[in-house]
């Protein structure tokens, strides 16, 4: 789950892996595997990130570093 921001300000909490892809036009539109469409504040580049830190952290074993 990653942690976005609407354009209206509102927090939300998004699950990562029903992500489609994501445009840049020029506000970010996220695309889901329903076909709905989310618009947040933050970049491509931050959603992404976001998303890869999230994938991550699912395939960490605890304890390790």
């Amino acid at each position: 789950m990653i942690k976005l921001t609407r354009l209206n300000g509102e927090k939300f909490v998004l699950n990562a892996e029903l992500i489609r892809f994501i445009e840049s036009r020029p506000d970010t539109y996220i695309t889901l595997t329903s076909d709905d469409r989310v618009i947040v504040k933050e970049s491509v580049d931050e959603v992404i990130q976001r998303s890869l830190d999230y994938s991550r952290s699912l395939r960490l074993i605890p304890g390790l570093r």
